[in-house]
């Protein structure tokens, strides 16, 4: 190597030594302490949404699995809501209306086209069945049914699930159901 290479190489060493920051040297921000550093004068940033700190985790089998003791269980891990009937059927039409249809009849375009034909929501059986019978199933599948558990979240399966308990009422619902009051025509039916 020639000597104003060897120059250049050391003098690129002597800089890159020079410049390394050690660890114990570098500024800490204390996230109680205003800071410059970020234009809102935070030290941290705030939480990203969704995330969950270690420690703060709740387990709650009921909510996540639709099942307490190991068997399916009745009821709603949530309070249900108007605003959650209503996230429930959007959620519903996205995912479950190809196969079991607006109504929930099973009368889908998937088995309209020759697949297999899911069961009506409105049959006896599934009306008596427990809510984690339907969360559980949306889960982790059944039959013919694939898991939808990486594709619909925990808490939009519950709102499916009061929307498919508020369709079952709506199809097997009488006249002696609808309040005192109430004439058939504000409250949606056709008779």
């Amino acid at each position: 190597m020639s000597r104003g290479k060897r120059a250049l190489a050391l003098i690129a060493l002597v800089v890159l030594v020079a410049c390394r920051q050690k660890m114990a040297n570098q500024p800490r921000y204390d996230p109680f302490e205003p800071s410059d550093f970020f234009t809102d004068g935070m030290a941290a940033r705030p939480r990203v949404a969704g995330t969950v700190a270690r420690g703060e985790y709740i387990v709650n089998d009921f909510y996540l699995t639709g099942k307490s003791g190991g068997q399916v269980t009745d009821g709603f891990p949530i309070p249900i809501t108007a605003e959650i009937v209503e996230r429930g059927n959007e959620r519903f039409n996205i995912y479950c209306t190809p196969c079991h249809g607006r109504l929930g009849d099973g009368n889908g375009m998937i088995p309209s086209r020759g697949f297999r034909r899911p069961p009506s929501f409105h049959t006896q059986t599934l009306r008596q069945q427990p809510t984690g019978h339907f969360f559980d199933v949306m889960t982790n599948g059944f039959g013919s049914m694939p898991s939808y558990r990486t594709m619909i979240p925990t808490q939009d399966r519950w709102a499916i699930v009061a929307y498919i308990r508020a369709l079952q009422l709506s199809q097997n619902a009488t006249a002696a159901d609808v309040p005192p009051g109430v004439s058939m025509t504000e409250s949606g039916g056709t008779h």
